[in-house]
């Protein structure tokens, strides 16, 4: 699996790639005492600044790709029966649609996801639901979508489901090989 979440917290995180980056472009203010990205800071700053969203996005989106460009040609990805390129806003940049075979998407209910959003980062609701409101309508992920796992009815649903996508996965490979 290869997580661009995970990859864009790395550059971001102490001593992160893109942080010297970010310093000199959009200002020291985004940047922690502790040499991390402020994510509160920059979040208030990309959401209420169209321009400083593209800033951020022109630093960060290359650096992902090359990260998941190395992944992708790592021997022990590339052996694998299939591989998994976690992109939580696929649907809203075109960036890795093109090279997916097949696109799955995790869903909820807005509600849930208002407050997932909310417990995850401590946000008010407003907030919550500035972010929500950014991606693309949860309607047209739906359509967009080749296949859906629902995550709004616990761990137990959601396992049953992920194992069944697994196993669906491994069978498409074997019939390709």
């Amino acid at each position: 699996m290869v997580d661009t979440d995970v990859i864009a917290h790395a550059l971001t995180a102490r001593h992160g790639r893109a942080i010297e980056a970010i310093r000199a472009s959009m200002g020291a203010d985004l940047i922690s005492p502790d040499g991390s990205l402020n994510r509160g800071a920059t979040r208030q700053r990309v959401f209420s600044d169209r321009a400083a969203k593209g800033q951020l996005e022109s630093i960060l989106h290359p650096l992902i790709r090359e990260e998941v460009e190395a992944a992708l040609g790592a021997p022990a990805v590339m052996l694998a029966p299939y591989i998994l390129l976690v992109v939580p806003l696929l649907f809203e940049t075109s960036t890795y649609r093109a090279s997916a075979r097949t696109t799955l998407l995790v869903d909820c209910a807005v509600t849930t996801q208002l407050e997932r959003v909310q417990r995850r980062s401590g946000l008010a609701i407003d907030e919550a639901k500035r972010i929500v409101a950014a991606q693309l309508p949860r309607a047209v992920k739906l359509q967009l979508a080749d296949q859906i796992i629902w995550n709004g009815e616990g761990m137990a649903a959601l396992g049953a489901q992920t194992d069944r996508i697994h196993r669906y996965y491994m069978q498409q490979g074997a019939a390709e090989a």
